[in-house]
């Protein structure tokens, strides 16, 4: 049950990282490709229905770890405790930057909060990609399944690491260019005319930024952890998903003139990545970068079999509920938007 519990984690991670990933690299984006504010409103309108919704799957993956795996919820949670909080207030600060835009029609009010949006966007993608690289590298876990960073040591790799190191900036600078492409790219699906355009060359130019991003976090990350190695050479079976992972880039340059195209070989391209590494680092959930026999793993960090059992009945009709939730939302809002009725 541990396994199965680890796969419905994974794909959560990976359907928020996908869903609410746009909306952030939408955010990311604002600033360079809306020149006017209709179009700044336009961008806004595009994520609207749609911003608050996807991350429902941040927090349906958090209480997972919670209920399924209450050994790694404690030992992550208290250990990354400050960039947590740090998360946190972006969150805070990205959803009311939203929200109190339109309050007041000032030629300082309306920056200001799309500057807040941006940098909010910018910063929680950064954060997201270096919490990426500590669970890949490891941390250290010691025998009571505790560990403290700060925020930064030397920024070498080693036992006295920090939150941030050379392969955690790395792995952080390739998640904003994965996610700045990829609100790009919404946005050139949502948007028409000139702002359509612009957001389509954001796209490509980033796209190119993202080949030797790829090939470094690939290279450091089978170096720095064995792990990776281990597993895709005992099931070959699984590069299955880094060759999707490749397709899926591939693809964003190869449909660059079409409408959903891009769009959908760029979440193929972020799912197939995030499944890349969790492949990799199973039974793993979180590794030690000091000794491997104190990483917490699917079968010493996950609650009692009778619970995750009952659990997972009522996961399966929770989780097709939401589903059928987000399949008419966004059924109902497909097409350009469009600014003749009221809000964003």
């Amino acid at each position: 049950m541990g396994t199965v519990w680890f796969i419905l984690v994974a794909l959560m991670i990976a359907v928020y990282v996908v869903l609410d990933g746009f909306d952030l690299g939408a955010g990311i984006v604002q600033l360079l490709v809306a020149r006017t504010d209709r179009e700044r409103r336009q961008v806004l309108r595009s994520i609207g229905p749609v911003w608050d919704g996807n991350e429902v799957w941040l927090l349906a993956g958090g209480g997972t770890l919670y209920f399924a795996f209450p050994e790694l919820y404690a030992s992550s949670f208290s250990g990354f405790y400050l960039p947590l909080m740090m998360v946190l207030w972006l969150l805070i600060l990205r959803g009311i930057s939203i929200e109190f835009r339109n309050h007041i029609d000032s030629l300082v009010w309306k920056p200001f909060w799309d500057v807040v949006f941006g940098g909010a966007s910018a910063l929680l993608a950064i954060f997201f990609g270096a919490a990426l690289g500590n669970v890949v590298r490891g941390v250290p876990l010691d025998g009571a399944n505790e560990f403290f960073l700060p925020l930064w040591t030397n920024f070498g790799i080693g036992r006295d690491v920090g939150i941030l190191d050379w392969y955690t900036v790395l792995v952080a600078v390739a998640a904003f260019a994965t996610l700045m492409v990829h609100g790009a790219l919404w946005v050139a699906l949502k948007a028409d005319g000139e702002l359509e355009q612009r957001a389509r060359k954001v796209a490509q130019a980033g796209w190119w930024s993202l080949l030797p991003l790829i090939v470094a976090i690939t290279w450091s990350s089978f170096a720095i952890q064995p792990r990776l190695g281990a597993s895709f050479g005992a099931r070959p079976w699984g590069y299955l998903f880094p060759l999707l992972a490749v397709a899926g880039l591939i693809g964003m340059r190869a449909t660059a003139r079409q409408s959903l195209a891009p769009f959908l070989c760029s979440s193929l391209f972020i799912a197939e990545m995030l499944t890349s590494a969790a492949f990799g680092l199973y039974p793993y959930v979180l590794p030690s970068n000091t000794d491997p026999r104190l990483g917490l793993t699917v079968y010493n960090a996950a609650a009692a079999p009778y619970g995750l059992k009952v659990g997972l009945a009522w996961f399966i009709p929770g989780m097709l509920l939401t589903t059928g939730y987000f399949v008419y939302t966004y059924r109902s809002f497909a097409g350009k938007v469009s600014l003749e009725e009221e809000g964003h």
